[in-house]
């Protein structure tokens, strides 16, 4: 027997596998959500528990291989050693009986546990971990959402394919940088996407970089061959051959590429006759040269407004509206729970009126209603405007939950607080919705009141009369909630709530409080709001005299 070849790993490995195994399985019974984690940066972190287990499950695998071969080194180096004597004269050494019984031994028993060793299977411990977490692996539509977001936040903040690739982000206390092979992919889920802009961006970055010297598993000759027909669907004939030629200096034997070469000059010759017969061309010129396209316009026609409120520009606060918004002590109209304990209250915009009031949640209510959420937390719907169905969007990108009084008395206690400050009862009112925005998490323009007359709860509950928002973390950069209809936008504040009216006096819609949750920048945004319901209200907030009172 060879001392140190009898090993308790793979018994040990066996243990750990099973316990990980049921470990993991406990855990899964809380993991709800298989796919779209990049809706929710609340949930994602998650994956950061997991990345780290199994890095530590990988080093006890390479732990273990370690010790194996130092093992089987040793033996090897003791053989070596054996053999050189035992060869330099065979008969002489077989001349002492314990060197032939040892000899016999070692290759009937030694070299069989040799093989049992090398044949030992470490890498149980950790496959099964993999295998096991993988369930819960953010999916191809994780990976789509998460580089559509990136381009979001690209578009809304005006910001370089440079910048992001350099993570040279406000508010920022990491540095993450992205690679070449990275900036490829951005650029491949834009080109799947059908978005050739995006597409044209990120290639040009990923060619940049490459260029640059950097190390990259994509070639150059991969990106030209993307970035050569997006140029062309964007209309940049000549960019488009220019690029097409370089890749086929590199890669002669390319086949699209020499066909695409001979399309692309064959409409350059028929876009130069045409302008010989002074006859208009076919081709549709890009809108900038030099490697620089116009954004296309989208669904959203107010997207310049928004995008720029976002960015803090454009806000219409002049000084003389200023002058007309104050701050002063809330009591809730001699609320006797308001008495003793008023709120801070700061004017927002004097019309519509918007006001922020000041330490409504504690920090220790705002973190035990983020725990009685995250589990609940699902992908946020909207309504179909021809249907009614709830579905998501894309124009919508985070996860909520909705939270009963039931739940925890902190819950009833925050609503009766609400009920308090706005003097309109909880009654009729919603579940308290409590929302984490995901990886440029962003709500776009949008009404808080119903227009559609099939709304079943306009019937029994009436419209939503009023908003009450509750911030419920800091936002390092992003996450606004704008008012393009009037120029407005107030920053998220921890512990502060804005209220606003959504409907007249008349119960009519004011259609100025289209409102949006800009994309979230750098940081993670909870919010958390209430919707009052016309319903029990009526003599809270009595109808006025004409309809837009």
């Amino acid at each position: 027997m060879i001392p140190g070849f009898v090993s308790k790993i793979p018994t040990l490995l066996k243990m750990k596998s099973w316990i990980l195994s049921l470990l993991l399985t406990c855990i899964s019974c809380t993991w709800h959500t298989q796919a779209e984690f990049f809706t929710s940066i609340g949930q994602m972190t998650d994956l950061i528990y997991a990345e780290k287990d199994l890095v530590q499950s990988l080093k006890e695998y390479i732990q273990a291989e370690e010790s194996k071969l130092s093992k089987i080194k040793s033996w090897a180096e003791k053989m070596d050693a054996l053999t050189m004597k035992s060869a330099s004269n065979p008969e002489g050494y077989l001349a002492h009986p314990v060197n032939a019984y040892k000899l016999v031994k070692r290759l009937n028993t030694d070299w069989l546990e040799l093989e049992n060793l090398v044949l030992q299977d470490s890498t149980s411990g950790f496959i099964a971990n993999l295998t096991v977490q993988r369930q819960f692996f953010p999916t191809e539509e994780d990976e789509t959402g998460a580089a559509k977001a990136l381009m979001r936040l690209q578009d809304t903040y005006r910001l370089d394919p440079e910048t992001m690739s350099k993570g040279k982000l406000p508010g920022t206390k990491y540095r993450s940088s992205l690679t070449v092979d990275d900036c490829f992919g951005m650029g491949k889920i834009a080109y799947n996407e059908g978005d050739y802009y995006h597409t044209v961006l990120w290639m040009q970055q990923a060619l940049k970089q490459h260029d640059e010297g950097e190390d990259a598993a994509i070639t150059k000759v991969e990106i030209l061959d993307y970035l050569s027909y997006a140029v062309f669907q964007l209309g940049d004939l000549h960019r488009a051959v220019e690029l097409t030629r370089r890749l086929i200096s590199l890669d002669s034997a390319h086949e699209r590429a020499g066909s695409n070469l001979r399309y692309f000059e064959k409409l350059l010759e028929k876009e130069r006759v045409a302008k010989l017969l002074n006859k208009t061309s076919t081709i549709t010129e890009s809108a900038m040269q030099g490697g620089v396209y116009e954004r296309p316009a989208d669904y959203l026609p107010e997207r310049d407004t928004y995008e720029a409120l976002c960015r803090g520009e454009g806000v219409k606060m002049t000084p003389r509206r200023q002058k007309r918004l104050f701050c002063r002590y809330h009591d809730g109209n001699r609320n006797p729970h308001l008495l003793i304990a008023p709120f801070k209250e700061e004017d927002e915009w004097d019309s519509p009126y918007i006001v922020r009031y000041y330490d409504v949640m504690s920090d220790e209510e705002i973190e035990k209603i983020k725990e009685l959420a995250k589990p609940k937390l699902a992908r946020a719907t909207v309504r179909d405007p021809k249907t009614g169905v709830l579905t998501v969007a894309n124009y919508r990108v985070s996860k909520s939950s909705w939270l009963e009084e039931h739940d925890d008395p902190v819950v009833a206690r925050v609503n009766h607080r609400m009920q308090h400050i706005t003097g309109l009862t909880v009654k009729t009112a919603e579940l308290l919705q409590v929302a984490n925005y995901g990886m440029g998490g962003q709500y776009e323009p949008h009404f808080d009141f119903s227009r559609r007359p099939f709304d079943s709860t306009l019937k029994t509950e009436g419209n939503r009369l009023a908003t009450f928002l509750n911030y419920m973390s800091d936002v390092e950069a992003g996450g606004a909630t704008v008012f393009p209809d009037f120029g407005a936008a107030i920053w998220p504040q921890k512990g502060t709530a804005v209220f606003w009216y959504n409907l007249f006096r008349s119960g009519e819609g004011d259609y100025r409080t289209r409102h949006a949750a800009c994309p979230v920048l750098v940081g993670c945004k909870w919010v958390s709001n209430k919707w009052f319901h016309e319903r029990g209200n009526e003599f809270l907030r009595p109808c006025g005299s004409t309809e837009v009172d």
